[in-house]
């Protein structure tokens, strides 16, 4: 809504004969008593200007003309700011566009004909989902929501680890299990994935093949059907929170050679050799970061001539360009704060324009049951499991309190906090304000014949009770909270201000009657209310929650 203060602004900086290339800066104060929105731009200009910021704020005042009804008043205040007080009608004709716009307020065209690709979970098939990989997979979810109401076509994907040292062992610990069902006196390896779903991929080959498996050689059989069973499971479970990909793209095919070509991974290194950044000592093979001002140089193929994770995520990161994608977004857990930025310079090192892609990193999840916290590991088959989270909590609350805190800080799950009907439980407190909006209108309906979709929007301009134009206000404020969300590839941003809209709601609902308030001051509140409900819902949209119309 600021952007229409935006113009006025520049054209009392040209009346002033002021020539800058500084950005005119326009926020909402913290306390709406220093009005509704200020600019410091006679601060950011007085020294420049050789004035007094306060004589210079005051000039630019009498310089700014605003088209009548929309700002009521205008004061410079402290060292130098110059504060805007907005009309009540003037916000309240605002929320209209709300009410016109509905399932599309909040929406923009800046991403249109572009293409973005958001590659998230993207877990190791060697177990069961656990709940710190659920916190990526949700994170990636609502940024892939957020960038396609930006317009941009988003393609979603899951970089599917079907290669390296990991899958292996997860092949041997099934082919213990099964020796061990066909009644061989094997030694399982602590090394090995322990876990009961081990056992249970055993009994599947032990039933199919009977002991046929035992004395055989061949052993691939023993990764593939663990690789399947595990990732059917995987899907299943991401499934159960809404989570889906378009794509999946399998690691393996980086190793491939096709036609004679190098593998996409023996290309990378071809072409970073001939740029000059490849080394060969100690017997492995290094990409030489020193040259780019680091410590130590990291290993691309060791010397047993596995590939690191380093390799297999370059070649897989050109194949992105190459798929032609002017957004590449990665959510990343924080095991890969130390890798991911060797891949962006060998990227920028093959001539790829770097800034095309954005990484967002999110911090572990512990999980706290009744006060005592729960440790994870795959590895020893004590993980909590995404699974029966969800069945504990539910989809919705798993979704939420994985994105209420910022994605930059560890998180710590309150299950007992995630089930209880009240309005400590953040969850609860936003679909209660969506469901008491929705039983509102239905009594609204019965008593009054209110239609949500009917006319009497103009009725909204009459509200001028301070809950009634800081809800209107606060509605106005959705379409800058995306783009911030956006910009910061942060969807907490979004939980919090959903809640700060619950939280007006609910003030507004309990000190301004609506049904018994005379008969154009309750439709205008019920249309506030209808504007209230569908910000919520778009909101909870893109947060991939449900809108209850009853709780």
């Amino acid at each position: 809504m600021q952007a229409f203060l935006l113009p006025v602004i520049k054209r009392a900086l040209e009346s002033a004969s002021i020539t800058t290339e500084k950005p005119v800066q326009i926020e909402k104060p913290a306390d709406s008593r220093n009005g509704d929105y200020s600019t410091n731009i006679a601060l950011m200009l007085s020294r420049e200007c050789r004035r007094n910021p306060r004589e210079l704020a005051l000039e630019l005042i009498g310089h700014m003309a605003f088209p009548e009804g929309t700002v009521g008043k205008m004061e410079v205040a402290g060292p130098g700011f110059i504060n805007f007080f907005l009309e009540p009608s003037f916000i309240m004709q605002s929320v209209e566009h709300i009410l016109h716009e509905g399932k599309g307020f909040g929406t923009s065209c800046a991403g249109k004909g572009k293409t973005a690709i958001v590659e998230y979970v993207s877990a190791n098939p060697t177990g069961p989902l656990t709940i710190g990989r659920g916190r990526g997979g949700v994170l990636g979810d609502c940024i892939a929501n957020l960038l396609e109401t930006q317009g941009y076509a988003v393609t979603r994907e899951y970089y599917f680890n079907d290669a390296g040292r990991q899958m292996q062992i997860l092949g041997e610990s099934v082919r213990y299990r099964y020796l061990e069902r066909c009644g061989r006196d094997v030694a399982f390896p602590e090394t090995h994935y322990q876990g009961d779903y081990i056992r249970e991929i055993a009994d599947v080959l032990f039933i199919e093949h009977g002991d046929a498996l035992a004395g055989s050689a061949e052993r691939s059989v023993f990764k593939e059907t663990a690789e399947t069973i595990i990732f059917d499971s995987i899907r299943k479970t991401l499934e159960r929170i809404g989570i889906r990909h378009d794509t999946f793209f399998n690691e393996h095919t980086l190793y491939m050679e096709r036609d004679g070509d190098p593998s996409s991974n023996a290309r990378v290194l071809e072409l970073l050799e001939e740029k000059g950044f490849i080394g060969r000592y100690e017997g492995a093979t290094w990409f030489l970061t020193t040259k780019l001002g680091q410590e130590k140089d990291k290993v691309l193929v060791k010397s047993s001539g596995e590939p690191s994770y380093r390799l297999p995520d370059i070649a897989y990161h050109l194949d992105k360009y190459h798929r032609g994608f002017d957004l590449i977004v990665n959510v990343f857990g924080a095991d890969h704060i130390d890798e991911y930025p060797d891949v962006i310079e060998a990227l920028g090192i093959l001539g790829h324009d770097t800034s095309r892609i954005r990484v967002a990193i999110n911090q572990f999840v512990t999980t706290t049951v009744n006060g005592e916290t729960v440790k994870m590991s795959t590895r020893k088959g004590n993980a909590d499991l995404l699974d029966e989270l969800i069945a504990d909590v539910g989809p919705d609350a798993t979704r939420l309190f994985f994105i209420m805190r910022s994605k930059d800080s560890h998180l710590n799950f309150d299950v007992e906090l995630a089930k209880k009907q009240s309005k400590d439980n953040p969850v609860f407190y936003l679909q209660y304000a969506h469901a008491r909006i929705c039983s509102l209108l239905r009594m609204a309906a019965g008593e009054t014949g209110f239609n949500p979709a009917g006319s009497g929007h103009h009725l909204l301009q009459m509200l001028s009770l301070e809950p009634e134009v800081r809800l209107g206000f606060a509605l106005l404020d959705f379409p800058e909270i995306i783009r911030n969300a956006v910009r910061m590839l942060e969807p907490q941003k979004m939980v919090e201000y959903l809640h700060e809209i619950a939280e007006l709601y609910h003030k507004f609902y309990q000190e301004c009657p609506i049904l018994k308030a005379d008969p154009e001051t309750r439709t205008a509140r019920l249309f506030l209310s209808v504007a209230t409900r569908q910000v919520l819902r778009n909101g909870f949209r893109i947060l991939g929650i449900s809108a209850p119309e009853s709780m």
